[in-house]
């Protein structure tokens, strides 16, 4: 069995997407954190607009979704990969010099976010659609494992680097740290030997709508592909849900204070490292199906586990970190294997556009599940909401259970490149 680690060693290429990844999501981890600190500290920016700006970053997902993966397949991989990181990096370094110059804006604020998420669905779906052609597919499962561990490491550490920068440089200035990883990923992607493929349109003279029409019918023409797009779609809708009350019920109904909360938040980061660290072990005893399945019961548990919080100090302690267990190791858990799933099932010419598709039905979901949770959480309370929550997150376990993906117990080649 090879794992994680030796994946890394073994192939150099993939060894330069997965370190040029890590060192732009530790980047992005500081824009998280500085960027709405600069809209609120320098430019006062009012609720509304700060709903606006989070919404901007989605709206890339929703307006170009479906045609980015046929754009992917008709460039190299690695020219994607590196234009992606260059205009990112272009982009957020134009924040700290306008902030600096006093010239920022909340409308170039909108711009930022609006244009640095195109080129972050493009970077995504392009590395997630590569990966194959840099590793064997027999060595996709601990290939995704390494790139899941790295994104639940630095999802853990980067808050904290935020923090420090932050303090240290002002809120604006920290967002060159990111540009900086951006270019640093641009160095290390560009030194990738494989160009990638330029994959031909499903026809001579093709459409565009008619490419996006074959990637569609790739995922749900194929009942496992169709499971596991239905299933995480419902899993990331009820994660919004969730994510939207989770502070306020733990501050509000739990009352706890700012340190408690702050070390819930660790309990499952640590538990998604912990995730990516079993994903290998656990899917080759189980088979990537089951333990799919058992990825998205986990997460689906923890709402429900944690909405159950009452009793003595003990329990008011130790249920809400059990209910964060549950909810960093699920994801972790099935999203390793969703994504190594698609990749062994798909068509390597449909890839691209398989892997765009799932982006916009899993992404595209979330905005809605965030204003239904919000809507919930004041109609029928926050409790009740995150029970509501892991329904709809087990009801996408219990969709994949009942599919051919659940006696799944192997990765399996794709039928042919034909769409």
């Amino acid at each position: 069995m090879v794992h994680a680690p030796r994946v890394l060693g073994r192939y150099p290429d993939f060894r330069r997407l997965f370190a040029g990844n890590t060192v732009s999501l530790l980047g992005s981890s500081v824009t998280r954190v500085a960027l709405p600190l600069t809209a609120v500290g320098l430019l006062d920016a009012s609720p509304v607009q700060m709903g606006l700006l989070g919404a901007a970053a989605l709206v890339p997902h929703l307006v170009l979704g479906l045609p980015a993966g046929v754009w992917i397949g008709r460039l190299p991989y690695r020219r994607v990969l590196v234009l992606a990181d260059a205009a990112q990096a272009v982009l957020l370094a134009a924040v700290p010099v306008l902030a600096l110059t006093g010239l920022l804006a909340m409308w170039q604020l909108y711009v930022v976010v609006l244009l640095a998420g195109a080129g972050n669905l493009f970077e995504t779906v392009t590395a997630q659609s590569f990966t194959p052609h840099l590793v064997p597919r027999e060595r996709l499962l601990p290939a995704n494992s390494a790139l899941m561990l790295s994104n639940a490491t630095v999802d853990t550490s980067g808050s904290a680097l935020a923090g420090l920068l932050v303090t240290a440089l002002g809120a604006p200035v920290a967002i060159v740290a990111d540009a900086v990883s951006f270019v640093v990923a641009l160095a290390c992607k560009a030194r990738i030997r494989t160009p990638g493929p330029v994959l031909a349109p499903v026809a001579p003279r093709a459409s565009l709508r008619a490419d996006v029409v074959a990637g569609i019918r790739a995922m749900v023409g194929d009942p496992v592909l169709r499971a596991v797009t239905l299933a995480a779609t419902l899993g990331a809708f009820g994660g919004q849900l969730q994510a939207v009350v989770l502070l306020l019920y733990l501050v509000r109904t739990l009352r706890f204070g700012t340190t408690a909360v702050g070390l819930l938040v660790a309990v499952a980061g640590l538990a998604g490292i912990l995730g990516a660290l079993l994903a290998t072990p656990v899917t080759r005893r189980l088979g990537p199906g089951r333990a799919f399945v058992a990825g998205m019961v986990l997460a689906g548990v923890g709402g429900p586990v944690l909405a159950a919080t009452a009793g003595p100090p003990a329990l008011l302690v130790a249920v809400p970190v059990l209910a964060q267990l549950l909810r960093g190791t699920g994801p972790a858990l099935y999203g390793v294997n969703q994504q190594t799933v698609r990749q062994t099932l798909t068509p390597p010419g449909l890839l691209s556009r398989v892997n765009a598709t799932w982006r916009f039905l899993v992404y595209g979901t979330q905005p809605l599940g965030a204003l239904l949770g919000g809507v919930l959480g004041a109609a029928v309370g926050l409790r009740a909401t995150l029970v509501v929550s892991g329904a709809v997150m087990l009801l996408g376990a219990g969709l994949a259970a009942a599919s051919p993906l659940r006696r799944r117990t192997a990765t399996e080649a794709p039928r042919s490149d034909a769409a």
